[in-house]
């Protein structure tokens, strides 16, 4: 078990599998697949309702009925009931590609062309196919429908070009349409009956009559690509709607016959799906572009206009930083988004604005894409700046004016946005407009006021934020330069006082400035070409990773090198401080995450992923961390498992020098399948030589312990018992009263003295300090105790013991365990004595009830008044010591595993308590 530890990924939004509708009362909900889980948005809002477990390989096809979800992974399909998995389906011998809800059934198709019938009432009971159908050998099934009014016959076309009526309840084939000698992508009935769409690889759109054999009409797209999705209007409107790979979703009129109008833009890659809802003008798309779009057609020229929309980036992230205290993640892509991640609540993730892209888009006649601002290398926040400084202060400066810099691929300006309106800035900041040169480096000064930037050809300049304005640029004049560096600036930074600013060159020289005098204070050489640094503002140590792959930590006053950390084996990707400045992270294009520890000068952790790491951010709070990675669309979070179990020490979690292979975290935080897709360890639970022998409670929860709902009371007595008693003395010996009250019986004795009756309750001292006198009173004999004791052993089930002991009292249960204690110290014959062998058993009893976690409360506290009174003797005895040790090493791991749940709750509680919904 290392530091972190698999959490869960965000930004997913769908991917390229079509998606599945389906209807429950007066909302609809459409499934989507994310890889290997899928996710269900509610149509009204298109919110996220759900999110499904893990499955072992990625989704090929999905198909929903009310509150079952049916998904097709490799030869395999699982059925979803909401998010438990009822039962898998595994009858093809090759991949799905096809799902059909027919009626009470599923029809799956694979790409060998064989087609199963399923039956999913009464799913657990019925897990094969209650028939199949091969389909021809020159016959590769593409796409699979129903048409309407049509009993038990399904269409099915294929790559060939062809189509085939079949009747599933006689399994024959019952006609075959010649096709278009073009590959058939997608097929859709329409409200009309007998008529069916059919769209083509070649881009045509055939409108066919299925009764006649005959073509209706076709439609050509302009844009070629192959028309994957098709959807009729039915609410009225002779409308058609078509998709393919471009990106362009156009809308036919029937009745017209040609085209009412197109959605250029509509999607960054190739459009997977389109579904109409039921009577109303409302349009579903999906693309592989990590998006779903709803479309709705209520202007007055009948074009549609986009009603609400879920995305995610299209191309990998390639800087992500924290921000608002942990609760979001900034993130900029290699699509020219720039967006805002939740880490609480999807609803609130949204793309920061670039003012107006669809209209200029639309004026240039361009794509919307090639408007926006180009890939983002770096980006800094002064998010930094608000924790040094009051929360108060920070949230009125954000209100003030911009609060994010950022530059881009081989683009001269950089750009300011304000994240209270999450909108790009009024202000462009040009760096030496007489001879611009690209933005490599950016950094926020401390208060918040100031924005310095570094360029390609060595300048370094400063800007104020809230007017754009130059406020000087910084020279190096001791070497008679113009500029600050000699080639390249590849970092920038500032301290916390607006006393230091740091810039480092390409050519591996790193120079202090004074802030406000832009004189070089101090430089030095690193002795290689500096890749990226990064700068704490708390301790001042300054982090710089070169072409040699060493990062050395420097102390900025002292102009002197203080920690190096050798390990990685290819180029360093990205680093980040702790907030407390305790630990370094560094990434690697070697796969590798390595946790530093700059007290320590030491690694004390790593793990390696399969896919390499290219950004990553940890939390202020330092209990989330975020990362991102070659080719993969989102953000991947990772938790910090040394903030939740309460260890003091990290040598706990990792030795330091060992890489761990960790899985990237899921879609879906469940663990789903444990053996082949799970990132969490398995881990064993702890069983004594008794636990396959003994049965547990029915109501017993994996994981979890049980309680004996005992009172309070009662195991705090015992565990007390010689405090109370002790309390319990009285202080002095009892008085004679003088005279009696008059409504007290008495009796009179042989001496003339009156003696009172005593009442219901017993006096003081007889509250258990005599032992001896309890143990009469209550008609128990000592040897009862070791009887049940020694029969639950032989019978092995210690379960009427225990509930044997739980019906004593506190006094009498002492007494049975002071019983067997050895007074005498004679050594002869301590083997054979009766007191050595039930304390044994009582050893036996502790470790099988530990293990089975029952009546835990209780059990712990009779173990801590019998290792009060017989520890020494177990000390003592050899014989006894290893059934002590066996006891606390099961002891130890069960405490562990307990500790970790409260920790974890407790820490959920905390999160949940201080969010903001």
């Amino acid at each position: 078990m290392g530091i972190f530890e698999p959490f869960r990924a965000i930004g997913y939004t769908t991917s390229s599998v079509p998606f599945s509708v389906q209807r429950l009362g007066t909302e609809t909900f459409v499934t989507v697949s994310v890889g290997k889980a899928f996710q269900i948005y509610n149509c009204a809002k298109l919110s996220l309702v759900l999110v499904g477990p893990q499955l072992p390989k990625k989704i090929r096809a999905l198909a929903s009925y009310r509150d079952y979800t049916f998904a097709a992974y490799g030869n395999e399909i699982a059925i979803f009931k909401r998010a438990h998995q009822l039962a898998t389906w595994r009858s093809h011998s090759a991949k799905v590609n096809s799902l059909l809800l027919f009626g009470e059934h599923i029809l799956s198709v694979d790409v060998e062309g064989y087609l199963f019938i399923w039956a999913f009432k009464g799913i657990e009971e019925n897990l094969t196919p209650i028939g199949h159908v091969m389909l021809d050998n020159n016959f590769s099934p593409s796409c699979i429908m129903h048409p309407d009014t049509y009993l038990n016959k399904i269409i099915i076309g294929s790559q060939e070009g062809s189509l085939q009526l079949w009747n599933i309840s006689t399994k024959k084939k019952l006609y075959e349409f010649k096709g278009w000698n073009s590959s058939i992508c997608s097929c859709v009935s329409s409200p009309a009956l007998d008529v069916v769409a059919v769209g083509c690889a070649d881009g045509n759109i055939r409108v066919h009559n299925i009764r006649y054999d005959e073509e209706l009409v076709t439609f050509s797209h302009s844009a070629r690509g192959a028309l994957n999705a098709l959807s009729f209007s039915t609410d009225g409107q002779p409308l058609l709607a078509s998709g393919g790979s471009s990106g362009i979703i156009s809308i036919w009129n029937l009745e017209k016959r040609r085209l009412q109008s197109v959605i250029r833009d509509a999607h960054d890659g190739s459009i997977l799906s389109l579904h109409f809802l039921v009577n109303e003008p409302v349009l579903i798309s999906s693309s592989s572009d990590n998006s779903i779009k709803m479309w709705i057609f209520d202007t007055t020229d009948g074009d549609p206009r986009l009603l609400r929309f879920r995305s995610g980036h299209s191309a990998p992230p390639r800087c992500i930083r924290f921000y608002a205290n942990g609760r979001h993640i900034l993130s900029a892509g290699q699509d020219r988004a720039f967006r805002l991640f939740s880490v609480i609540q999807d609803q609130q993730s949204r793309e920061l604005s670039q003012r107006h892209i669809s209209k200029r888009a639309k004026k240039l006649k361009m794509k919307e894409e090639e408007i926006k601002l180009k890939p983002k290398p770096e980006m800094f926040l002064n998010h930094l700046i608000f924790f040094m400084q009051q929360i108060s202060s920070a949230e009125i400066r954000e209100r003030d004016w911009c609060n994010v810099v950022t530059c881009h691929m081989d683009t001269a300006e950089a750009y300011v946005w304000r994240l209270q309106n999450f909108v790009l800035g009024e202000h462009i900041l040009k760096p030496r407009p007489e001879n611009p040169t690209p933005v490599k480096a950016c950094a926020i000064s401390a208060c918040g006021n100031f924005a310095v930037l570094g360029t390609a050809d060595g300048w370094v300049e400063r800007f104020n934020l809230q007017s754009g304005i130059s406020r000087g640029s910084y020279m190096d004049t001791s070497e008679r330069r113009s500029f600050a560096h000699d080639g390249e600036v590849v970092g920038i930074a500032c301290d916390s006082t607006n006393t230091l600013m740091i810039s480092a060159g390409y050519h591996g020289d790193i120079k202090v400035w004074n802030f406000k005098g832009r004189d070089v204070k101090s430089r030095w050489e690193v002795g290689c070409s500096v890749v990226k640094i990064v700068y704490n503002r708390l301790n001042g140590l300054l982090a710089v990773v070169a072409d040699d792959l060493i990062i050395r930590l420097f102390d900025v006053v002292a102009s002197r090198m203080v920690r190096k950390f050798e390990g990685h084996t290819d180029r360093v990707t990205d680093m980040c401080f702790s907030e407390d400045g305790k630990w370094l992270l560094s990434s690697s294009m070697d796969g590798s995450l390595r946790v530093w520890d700059v007290i320590l000068a030491r690694q004390i952790d790593a793990l390696h992923v399969d896919v390499s790491i290219t950004a990553l951010s940890l939390s202020p709070n330092m209990d989330v961390l975020a990362t991102a990675h070659v080719d993969q669309n989102g953000v991947y979070l990772w938790v910090n498992q040394s903030m939740f179990s309460g260890a003091s020490k990290v040598d706990s979690y990792a030795s330091g020098k060992e890489v761990r292979s960790v899985k990237l975290p899921s879609i879906s935080s469940t663990k789903g399948y444990q053996e082949e897709d799970s990132d969490e360890p398995i881990v064993d639970h702890p069983q004594s030589k008794y636990a396959p022998a003994f049965k547990t409670l029915d109501l017993q929860i994996p994981d979890l312990v049980t309680l004996s709902l005992l009172p309070k009371s009662q195991r705090q007595s015992l565990i007390n018992l010689g405090t109370i008693k002790e309390r319990n003395k009285p202080i002095e010996p009892p008085k004679k009263p003088e005279r009696a009250p008059f409504f007290l019986p008495s009796i009179p004795s042989f001496s003339g003295e009156i003696l009172f009756k005593p009442t219901g309750s017993e006096n003081e001292e007889a509250k258990g300090d005599n032992v001896e006198d309890t143990r009469i009173k209550s008609g128990l004999a000592p040897s009862q105790f070791l009887q049940h004791l020694q029969s639950s052993a032989e019978m092995k089930n210690f379960s009427a013991f225990t509930d044997y002991i739980k019906s004593l009292s506190p006094s009498t249960l002492d007494m049975e365990l002071q019983m067997l204690q050895i007074v005498d110290d004679e050594e002869e014959e301590l083997e054979s004595r009766p007191e050595l062998l039930s304390i044994e058993l009582l050893l036996d009893y502790f470790i099988h009830e530990t293990s089975c976690r029952n009546n835990f409360d209780f059990v712990q506290a009779v173990i801590k008044v019998f290792l009060k009174i017989h520890g020494e003797t177990i000390r003592c005895q050899s014989r006894l010591q290893d059934k002590a040790w066996e006891f606390l090493d099961i002891q130890c791991k069960t405490w562990q595993r307990v500790e970790k749940l409260f920790q974890s709750t407790s820490c959920v509680v905390a999160f949940l308590s201080n969010s903001r919904f």
